[in-house]
């Protein structure tokens, strides 16, 4: 039998229903255009969401990986190049690599904030070294300034994967305006959600820019001449109109989940006697919590497991971002990683466990979150916590 879902793990249509007429608005005038492809409103939208996030140029294009792969090959990334990427990060990021030629070099993360670990990025760069990708995972930035320091030490690129991360800040910088180039996801249960898939490259770079331009429609700078390989991935013009209308609304969305956050903070800490750590927070008011992540530590007396399937017996949704490190996932074997080359990220896929997070969720939702999670605890005895050891 199902179990009713009373808090799900991602509510749309509190974004979506206040501004209904305004979205379907939007497609009409598409539809009476019908510019489809490469119309008005991408122009409109991509030209919005640049200067939003702090930089000049936006290429729409089909899905956020792609805005990886063709980003990064328009910035020259190729065969015999090395890309300096995070084991703990969504597949899209190393299959972005894996398909300009590059080799990806993983390496671990913070165990604390779940990013990158600039220290071991830092050790892992070599002579083939040509970028490096910062995950802005969850919703917070890496820090821009030792991103810039490594970039201005060892000669390397920052291209920025920040499809969590619409309009985050740290340092005085926007995700998206910190390195060369940024790649961004639209995915509909993003910050910025589409009606399907899509995704952007930011830069501030005339010149990747332009080349952009031409991979994402067949490598053309003109109607049929083609002056390099490229592919068919462009932003649908109707995902771009609804983007845009979506738009204007995404700072107070973003407000609002921080402001989850910190209910969620507040309403956690006396469980943090018992293993339950939120991800920490280094950005302050800048981060954006696509996610809002918790750690089931090895001290908590009830594994991961057991709370999630409590959770969901109580009909309260939640995730795991995520379950395989990138170096584990069967289908990158042939990198040569092996189980304990990144310990960090190993310990955070086993712990970690993503809550309901969305603009719209109420305090008294978030409160029923966390008592679930605090009687989940506290009906385990010592003796009967040994069972789920």
């Amino acid at each position: 039998m199902d179990i009713p879902i009373t808090i799900p793990f991602v509510d749309l249509n509190l974004q979506h229903l206040p501004i209904q007429n305004q979205l379907q608005q939007a497609i009409q005038v598409v539809l009476e255009q019908g510019d489809f492809v490469l119309g008005k409103a991408l122009s409109d939208f991509e030209a919005a969401f640049a200067t939003a996030s702090g930089t000049k140029y936006g290429i729409g294009v089909a899905s956020g990986t792609d805005a990886i792969t063709l980003g990064l090959q328009a910035c020259n990334i190729h065969a015999g190049d090395e890309v300096i990427l995070p084991a703990n990060t969504f597949v899209a990021t190393l299959i972005g690599v894996l398909r300009t030629g590059a080799k990806p070099i993983l390496v671990d993360c913070d165990p604390h904030t779940a990013l990158i670990d600039l220290e071991a990025a830092a050790k892992a760069i070599t002579a083939k070294t040509k970028a490096l990708i910062p995950v802005h995972l969850y919703g917070q930035m890496v820090s821009p300034k030792q991103l810039l320091d490594l970039a201005d030490t060892y000669k390397i690129l920052i291209f920025e994967d920040a499809a969590q991360a619409h309009l985050a800040e740290r340092e005085g910088y926007r995700a998206g305006s910190v390195g060369i180039a940024a790649a961004f996801s639209f995915y509909p249960s993003k910050n910025l959600g589409a009606f399907g898939d899509g995704g952007i490259l930011l830069t501030q770079n005339q010149d990747v820019a332009e080349k952009m331009v031409r991979l994402r429609n067949y490598g053309a700078s003109r109607k049929y001449f083609h002056t390099e390989i490229g592919t068919n991935s462009r932003l649908d013009t109707i995902q771009a109109a609804v983007l845009h209308q979506k738009l204007p609304y995404l700072q107070n969305w973003n407000r609002d989940r921080l402001t989850i956050a910190q209910h969620y903070d507040t309403e956690l800490a006396p469980l943090a006697t018992q293993g339950i750590i939120p991800i920490q927070n280094h950005s302050a008011q800048g981060h954006v919590y696509h996610l809002y992540v918790i750690r089931i530590c090895e001290s908590c007396p009830v594994n991961r497991s057991v709370i999630q399937e409590e959770l969901t017996a109580m009909g309260i949704q939640t995730g795991i971002h995520y379950p395989i490190p990138c170096h584990l996932q069967p289908g990158f074997s042939d990198l040569g990683y092996q189980k304990g080359d990144f310990p960090h990220a190993e310990m955070l896929a086993n712990q970690i466990l993503s809550l309901p997070m969305y603009p719209g969720l109420s305090h008294s939702q978030i409160q029923k979150v966390t008592d679930a999670i605090a009687r989940i605890l506290k009906v385990n005895s010592p003796t009967e916590s040994l069972l789920f050891a």
